[in-house]
């Protein structure tokens, strides 16, 4: 495991790419209504990012062919935008990264289209809250079982679970960088010491059934095996000598 501690100028670019992936996390919560494509709003934050001065960090990934993963219902992560419209009553997720300067800001959200049913609100508020409950112990000299075990413990007494096979992840020049995030604890995993200048992407990534997942033929969309909804809830956070600073931070989300 190789983490890499941030230089002040690397700090500066991943706040900048921060900002940028954050707005256009933004723009796309803007755009969800009835009858919008998932294709329409992939190709506003393109050009939002590009717009911006940066460029958007999933388009090419690993042969992933958008800028951004949306997610809809029992869809949990790496939606591929396309033809589908997005209806009454779902819930979307949106997924984006922004690559500035040679950084990575990484960030998502789950937001409700129009009316939507107490259950899909109380899933979509308990997933932002897990993230809310990992920031209480995102310290430095903390570890990151610690954040895993505030994500879980917080998903689970609310009668919810917690999706086992994707984690976050350290973040910075890649997008995927060590130290691997769970959303649960895990000896396999290993915990390392939270440490100043350490910047990590936590995303919970929570079912309102069981944990189980996936695999669409496509190869990247990820949908919960018994069919429940999901819902997902990110940010780029920088581990500092006090609190964690927030690098995706949006007031509207």
């Amino acid at each position: 495991m190789s983490i890499i501690i941030k230089s002040d100028r690397g700090i500066e670019a991943m706040r900048k790419a921060g900002r940028i992936a954050a707005g256009a996390r933004s723009l796309a919560r803007q755009m969800i209504e009835p009858g919008i494509t998932t294709a329409a709003i992939n190709k506003e934050i393109f050009r939002f990012i590009k717009a911006s001065g940066a460029e958007p960090t999933f388009l090419g990934y690993a042969g992933y062919p958008a800028s951004a993963c949306i997610s809809i219902n029992d869809q949990v992560i790496h939606g591929i935008p396309g033809k589908r419209r997005i209806q009454e009553g779902d819930i979307v997720s949106i997924d984006v990264g922004a690559t500035w300067g040679g950084y990575v800001g990484d960030c998502a959200g789950t937001f409700p289209c129009g009316q939507c049913s107490d259950d899909a609100l109380r899933l979509i508020k308990i997933t932002r809250d897990s993230f809310w409950q990992a920031m209480t112990v995102a310290r430095e000299g903390n570890r990151v079982s610690d954040i895993s075990a505030a994500v879980q413990k917080y998903a689970e007494e609310n009668g919810c679970s917690v999706v086992r096979d994707y984690v976050g992840h350290g973040v910075g020049q890649k997008m995927h960088e060590d130290p691997e995030v769970p959303n649960f604890v895990s000896k396999v995993h290993g915990s390392p010491r939270l440490c100043k200048g350490m910047t990590i992407a936590v995303e919970p990534m929570i079912n309102a059934g069981g944990y189980e997942v996936k695999v669409l033929p496509d190869g990247w969309t990820v949908l919960t095996e018994d069919g429940s909804l999901s819902a997902h809830y990110e940010n780029t956070i920088l581990i500092t000598d006090g609190e964690p600073e927030i690098l995706t931070y949006a007031d509207d989300i």
